[in-house]
């Protein structure tokens, strides 16, 4: 069932668990994410994010996405992520998206409190979710695009004047993740997270979960953070058990990739403790 994230990411942080949101970018990712989150009966946000009309346009997205989630037998929350055009949210929310996320992080606090305010205003006046970052998280190396500025540790006190200002429904906070394949295992800065969900009411969103450790991030998930993307590593191991396991057909090798996939959702759901 389609449903927006808000209601979804509430019960994760009472709970004390994250929800997976794993970024699909066609309709056999999309379709493996869900066939998991249906045999486990649990919850799932299925992302697109904007740098990926590259490889699937917008509307075909829409239409995977948005099939697939009121098909499904769990809910499902259609985000949108990182958007960093307004004109692209406001097509993804007409296109059916039930979350989306405003991202100017890049952009300095001000200029990201005017934004994101702005778009979460647009966002609830349609019934949409909507998610902002505060802080910054680069990119390590990446499928889809190349990020080379640096990580921004969330500061707190402009976390909490963000977080009321733009009445955004959940907050992407920068505490030692990075995008995309990271080298080596990132310094998780736990003291950071404890003190942001103790002053923010808002579910926490953990951006660049992938290759961040199991530990660091079940402890995310038990400690505040209520929403985790991943994306690389399903990339990561699509194409490793490609090469382990060197298919003989087309199909088989599109099976093959689909399977580690599933495989890796579903390791991630018990690493969040998901319920």
């Amino acid at each position: 069932m389609l449903v927006t994230s808000k209601g979804m990411l509430n019960q994760a942080q009472a709970g004390n668990y994250a929800v997976p949101a794993p970024n699909y970018f066609d309709l056999d990712s999309a379709r493996s994410y869900i066939q998991v989150a249906e045999k486990l009966n649990l919850p799932v946000i299925l992302s697109f994010a904007e740098a990926h009309a590259k490889i699937l346009p917008l509307k075909e997205a829409a239409l995977i996405g948005k099939f697939l989630a009121e098909e499904a037998s769990v809910p499902v929350g259609l985000h949108l992520d990182h958007g960093q055009t307004e004109d692209f949210l406001k097509e993804a929310i007409d296109l059916g998206f039930s979350s989306i996320m405003m991202d100017a992080s890049y952009d300095p606090l001000e200029k990201n409190i005017t934004r994101s305010k702005a778009m979460a205003e647009y966002a609830h006046a349609r019934g949409i979710s909507i998610e902002a970052e505060i802080g910054h998280v680069s990119s390590g190396e990446r499928v889809d695009f190349i990020d080379e500025t640096e990580n921004i540790y969330t500061n707190i006190d402009e976390a909490v004047r963000f977080a009321a200002e733009t009445a955004v429904d959940s907050l992407a906070v920068s505490i030692g993740t990075t995008h995309g394949e990271y080298k080596g295992t990132p310094q998780i800065n736990f003291d950071l997270l404890r003190e942001i969900r103790k002053r923010i009411p808002l579910p926490l969103v953990l951006h660049g979960g992938s290759s961040s450790g199991d530990e660091n991030l079940k402890g995310c998930a038990t400690k505040g953070i209520s929403k985790i993307n991943i994306f690389t590593d399903f990339c990561v191991c699509g194409i490793g058990a490609i090469n382990e396991q060197k298919p003989k057909t087309y199909f088989d090798l599109k099976k093959t990739a689909n399977q580690a996939m599933a495989d890796m959702l579903e390791h991630y759901y018990r690493v969040f403790e998901t319920k």
